[in-house]
């Protein structure tokens, strides 16, 4: 099952996922942590998130650090996997495609889309949702949260499972089996 997992900064998203991921596994069963992040050197606070989210997570899970999330899934189709989060591999993408100065980001975004509809095991994916704030003031903003909004309903109908967390709580926006 691919399960969507939405909320704001610090709404308890990720935390919540992590345990969706675990449900409903035998105990010492392996997972992928694919993390699209910054590694955070030379920015404490980044690091001090990064080092919050690894305690949390049991020894036998694999954290992967990679941009390449479509890559990634398509290696190991097999193994229950958490995104945690899309935000910043899309973040990552608009970087790499140039697209904050008009360039397109549609291929990279319809090569994770397509890995994710093909992935044949659990799947818990993180993402912001940015639909809950005020318009960015500036370009690249306004560009960030539409093309986040625009993946993340493609998202929502690619997953059997979608969940808004807020305050720690999970709202279900698309029961499974819905």
């Amino acid at each position: 099952m691919r399960t969507l997992v939405l909320g704001g900064i610090r709404s308890g998203k990720s935390r919540w996922a992590e345990q969706a991921i675990a449900d409903g596994l035998p105990a010492g069963q392996a997972v992928h942590y694919l993390a699209p992040g910054p590694p955070g050197h030379g920015d404490a606070a980044w690091a001090n998130r990064i080092a919050q989210h690894r305690s949390r997570r049991p020894e036998h899970w694999c954290t992967i650090e990679t941009d390449d999330i479509a890559t990634q899934l398509r290696q190991s189709p097999g193994t229950p996997t958490l995104v945690d989060d899309l935000g910043t591999w899309l973040t990552g993408a608009l970087d790499r495609t140039n697209a904050w100065d008009g360039g397109s980001v549609a291929a990279p975004i319809d090569d994770v889309l397509a890995a994710i509809g093909d992935f044949a095991s659990s799947l818990v994916l993180v993402s912001p949702e940015v639909g809950l704030t005020v318009v960015p003031a500036t370009a690249a903003g306004r560009r960030f949260a539409d093309e986040l909004g625009s993946l993340n309903q493609r998202l929502a109908r690619l997953c059997e499972r979608v969940v808004l967390v807020v305050a720690g709580q999970p709202v279900p926006i698309k029961p499974a089996g819905a």
